[in-house]
């Protein structure tokens, strides 16, 4: 290289090397300028349903971040940067400003409930309280699957209505803890399970329900015999019925027999003279006054008293009759 090509040379680099750091150094702050940091308070934050909380963010540049949430629905921020909880799960809350941005992770934990039994077994009639309680002192909300079968109120009280199962649920913030209710059928014994009456006679039967609750009282012959809803049985006439206590689908019976009573007459054979009269006595055993009755009218009348009056010389039969059992004095009617 020539003498006069080095001082060329030379004379370009001092020239241009100046003017390319100049150049680099101007495109440098520019960059700085376009770029700011964000800083938080909190990067990581794990909280419970219903729990609010603020993120502090400081930006480079000193301009307010604008906040951002990638689930308003787990957690949702404000202009300020309060954040509130609302469903368990995860979200990002971003904090951005002009070139930069900064991110918190939330996790927002489950609810958990506890509830005082699982399993509980009760009858119809019968009644319990459960209780249950929120990790987040969230209001229980109380739920029955099967209300025809139990039912629960605002306040934990389940009631049963009739046998069967249901289960009790009780809900906060999206959690739910259960119990299982069985509803038994009831047993039901009864004071007698056989009773002997005559016509016009009555008895109570006494029933004694597991559960509590009243029967329901049938008789399958209400001829023979009826019940009252209190359990008071009424002979009707001779024969047999069966009554029947029933409560939840759950029967128990009771044999009725009304019995024919015993009629003893206080004579069996009886002369009188036309126009005369004759009392004829009657022992029932049942209690009950007997119907009477004349086989011959024109011979003899006999009253509702037993009261026989001769009207003609011949023979008549008065008949002493009381459900069922019948029996007869024969009667002479002389002149």
């Amino acid at each position: 290289m020539t003498r006069i090509k080095k001082i060329l040379l030379s004379f370009l680099l001092c020239f241009i090397l100046p003017f390319l750091a100049f150049s680099e150094h101007t495109k440098y702050a520019e960059a700085s300028n376009s770029f700011s940091l964000v800083f938080l308070s909190s990067y990581k934050k794990t909280v419970s349903i219903g729990e609010d909380f603020y993120i502090i963010a400081i930006a480079t540049n000193g301009k307010m971040p604008k906040w951002t949430s990638s689930s308003s629905r787990i957690a949702s921020v404000n202009t300020y940067g309060k954040v509130t909880a609302k469903k368990e799960g995860n979200a990002t809350i971003t904090a951005k400003v002009s070139g930069g941005e900064a991110s918190c992770k939330v996790t927002v934990r489950k609810t958990e409930i506890s509830i005082s039994s699982s399993a509980i077994s009760i009858e119809g009639g019968e009644s319990f309280l459960l209780s249950a309680r929120s990790s987040t002192k969230t209001p229980i909300i109380w739920k029955s699957s099967h209300k025809s079968i139990a039912t629960v109120d605002d306040k934990g009280m389940v009631i049963a209505i009739k046998p069967g199962e249901s289960t009790i649920t009780a809900t906060a913030d999206g959690s739910i803890a259960s119990c299982k209710v069985k509803v038994k059928f009831p047993t039901i014994k009864l004071d007698k399970k056989k009773v002997t009456l005559y016509r016009g006679q009555s008895i109570k039967l006494s029933a004694h329900v597991s559960s509590g609750v009243e029967p329901t009282w049938k008789s399958n012959k209400k001829s023979v015999a009826t019940i009252n809803p209190d359990g008071t049985i009424s002979a009707i006439k001779n024969g047999s019925a069966t009554v029947t206590a029933t409560v939840d689908g759950v029967s128990t019976t009771c044999e009725v027999i009304v019995k024919k009573p015993d009629i003893g007459l206080g004579t069996y054979e009886l002369t009188i003279r036309v126009g005369s009269n004759e009392l004829l006595s009657a022992k029932v055993s049942s209690g009950n006054n007997p119907e009477w009755s004349t086989s011959n009218p024109n011979v003899a009348t006999v009253d509702s008293k037993g009261q026989i009056t001769g009207i003609k010389k011949g023979r008549a039969y008065i008949y002493a009759k009381e459900d069922g059992t019948k029996v007869r004095c024969t009667v002479y009617v002389t002149d």
